[in-house]
C-alpha cells in the first residue's frame, strides 16, 4: 500500500550494484509464464524483495542478461520507487535483509528519472578466471575453469590484441542469438596472472549470446594447438562460427563492471 502522503510525490529512480553467485540460478532474466517453476533467476529474487518492501510489484531493469551458472561482481540495475521515507543508500541493507545469501546488493544511489540500466550503459566488462595450478580446492570449482596447466600467456595476448574497435562478432555467437546486429564495439581484451589463476578480461559496449565464452574457448584451443597469432584474427574476420573453437564453460565467468 502507498502511504497517503507519498501518493502525489514523483517516483525516485534507484540504481543498484549487485553481486551474485550464479551457481544455483538459471541466469539473470525472469522466466516466461510458460517456464515459471523450472528454476530461480536473479531478477525474480530481487523483484520479490522489492515487492515485499513496496506492497506491490516493482519491475527491475538490468544492464543485461547473464546465462545459467554465470556470476556477477558488478551487475547494474534500476527501479522506480514510491517510498519517500527511505534514503537511497538505505536500500542496500533493506534489500539484503530480504534476499537469499547468494544475491547481495553492494551499492544503491538515486539517478535521474530517465536513467535506464540497459540502454544507458557505455561499457560492460567481464572477467573469466582460469585455474592453472594442479587442482583447485572444492569450494573454488564453481568459480573457475580448471585448466590444469599454464598456457602461453604471451601468445594469448597477441591473439587477443585484435579485439579492439568496431567488429562483426558473428564468429563468436551461439546459434539462436536474436540480436539485430552482430557488430559490437570492443574496448580491448587481455590475460593477466593472479596467483594460481589466469584472468581473461574483456570490455565492450555490449555482448552477443555466449560471445565471451566462445572467444575464450577459441583462444585456449588455438594456444593448446600451438597456432600462429594470425589464426585467431582470421577466424574473427571469417564471421563463421564453425571455424571457431569450443565454448568455454560458464563456471569462472563474472560480469565484473558496468560503466555509464
Amino acid at each position: 500500500m502507498k502511504c497517503p502522503e507519498t501518493e502525489s510525490l514523483p517516483l525516485r529512480n534507484i540504481k543498484l550494484k549487485i553481486s551474485y553467485d550464479g551457481s544455483r540460478f538459471l541466469g539473470w532474466q525472469r522466466q516466461s509464464e510458460q517456464a515459471v517453476g523450472k528454476g530461480r533467476t536473479v531478477q525474480e529474487e530481487i523483484e520479490k524483495a522489492l515487492e515485499k518492501m513496496h506492497g506491490h510489484p516493482v519491475p527491475l531493469i538490468g544492464s543485461g542478461r547473464t546465462d545459467s551458472g554465470v556470476h556477477a561482481a558488478g551487475q547494474a540495475a534500476n527501479f522506480h520507487t514510491d517510498i519517500a521515507r527511505i534514503p537511497p543508500e538505505r536500500f542496500v541493507p533493506a534489500l539484503n535483509s530480504l534476499l537469499p545469501l547468494d544475491v547481495r546488493i553492494m551499492d544503491s544511489c538515486e539517478v535521474p528519472p530517465s536513467f535506464h540500466a540497459r540502454f544507458d550503459a557505455r561499457a560492460r566488462t567481464y572477467r573469466f578466471f582460469l585455474h592453472c595450478g594442479s587442482r583447485p580446492c572444492a569450494h573454488e570449482m564453481p568459480y573457475v575453469w580448471a585448466l590444469g596447466r599454464w598456457p602461453d600467456v604471451r601468445l594469448l595476448n597477441r591473439m587477443a590484441s585484435c579485439l579492439r574497435g568496431e567488429i562483426d562478432c558473428s564468429a563468436f555467437t551461439a546459434s539462436g542469438d536474436q540480436s539485430k546486429t552482430r557488430t559490437r564495439y570492443l574496448y580491448g581484451a587481455r590475460f593477466f596472472p593472479e596467483g594460481e589463476k589466469l584472468v581473461f578480461e574483456i570490455s565492450a559496449n555490449a555482448f552477443l549470446w555466449k560471445m565471451v565464452r566462445s572467444i575464450l574457448g577459441t583462444l585456449i584451443d588455438l594456444e593448446r594447438r600451438g597456432a600462429q597469432a594470425g589464426e585467431f584474427s582470421a577466424i574473427l574476420e571469417s564471421r563463421d562460427r564453425s571455424r571457431a573453437g569450443p565454448t568455454a564453460p560458464g563456471t569462472g565467468l563474472f560480469l565484473w563492471d558496468v560503466r555509464y
